[in-house]
């Protein structure tokens, strides 16, 4: 084999680690195979202090990067699978979601090691709605705020005190060797996960079979079906990836199980529901769980929320 693969990347150090991690995977299984990254700044990458909910969501992360697949500057795009939209554009595909690290959030903190140490008041950063409304439905006394920015930046923010303690997908920290950092891990119950969190992504045009059959040895069967499920949930409740929608699901030997929530940003309402279901049909038992968050007045929670 001698063939050129690019992948295209955004440029921050977890972005490039991942788009590393996939093109080491890709050589490793294709001898021959040259790969190369293109690292790309993104709209979201350029609004750092802006509210992702109201800059457009986080396919702010994702349109150059398939811009760049469909002119043929990229062949492939690797995301982090919470970030990209639940519904893909026209002519772009998934070729493959690669096995899943830790799905759960982490609490990061210089003096304390766990949100129930945290004295009434103290400021807690997040990027996401979905956590500052799981946060505050158990502990109204704290004071959270919106924290974006990469992974370096949101750590820097909290070394200099700006917060009391800040709270992170744990992926990526481990990822990038900064596991030492995490004082405590958050149990799925105590913060349901976002849909695809910690699962990566490669994204190429539908019509390249060449680069379908490039990648699909990257594929890990029970995370793929796990975030198809999950991303169901999110795609038939509206598909925003901004909304405090969070879903996970799990592989067991009866079949696949998966819990939801949608809440309101002030964590005082959520409507929660889970139900299992076959593996071999992860879409079927999303839109499931989807109709029982209705029914649990997902619909009026998310309401509330458009302007």
């Amino acid at each position: 084999m001698n063939v050129r693969l690019v992948i295209g990347t955004r440029r921050s150090r977890l972005a490039l680690w991942q788009a590393e991690h996939v093109k080491a995977r890709l050589e490793a299984l294709h001898t021959g195979l040259g790969v190369e990254l293109l690292p790309l700044s993104t709209r979201g990458d350029e609004l750092p202090e802006a509210s992702l909910a109201q800059a457009g969501g986080k396919g702010l992360f994702v349109r150059e990067l398939e811009t760049a697949l469909a002119d043929g500057r990229a062949d492939i795009a690797v995301h982090s699978m919470k970030d990209l939209p639940a519904t893909l554009p026209e002519g772009f595909m998934l070729a493959a979601i690669t096995g899943r690290e830790d799905a759960r959030d982490a609490f990061v903190s210089v003096r304390y090691a766990a949100l129930a140490e945290l004295p009434p008041g103290s400021k807690v950063g997040t990027s996401s709605l979905r956590r500052q409304a799981q946060i505050l439905a158990r502990y109204p006394s704290l004071d959270v705020r919106p924290l974006r920015g990469n992974l370096d930046t949101r750590l820097a923010k909290l070394d200099r005190g700006d917060y009391a303690a800040i709270v992170l997908a744990a992926a990526g920290l481990k990822r990038l060797g900064l596991a030492g950092r995490v004082r405590s891990v958050l149990s799925v119950e105590e913060s349901l996960p976002a849909a695809g969190q910690a699962a990566l992504g490669v994204e190429c045009l539908s019509a390249r079979a060449d680069v379908i059959a490039l990648v699909a040895p990257l594929a890990d069967a029970a995370t793929s079906a796990c975030v198809r499920a999950e991303r169901a949930v999110n795609r038939a409740l509206g598909g925003n990836c901004a909304i405090p929608l969070g879903a996970y699901a799990e592989v067991r030997a009866s079949g696949m199980r998966l819990r939801a929530l949608v809440a309101s940003p002030d964590g005082r309402r959520i409507a929660r529901a889970e139900g299992e279901g076959d593996v071999s049909h992860p879409e079927a038992l999303g839109d499931r769980v989807a109709e029982l968050l209705r029914r649990e007045g997902a619909d009026e929670i998310l309401a509330a929320l458009s302007p």
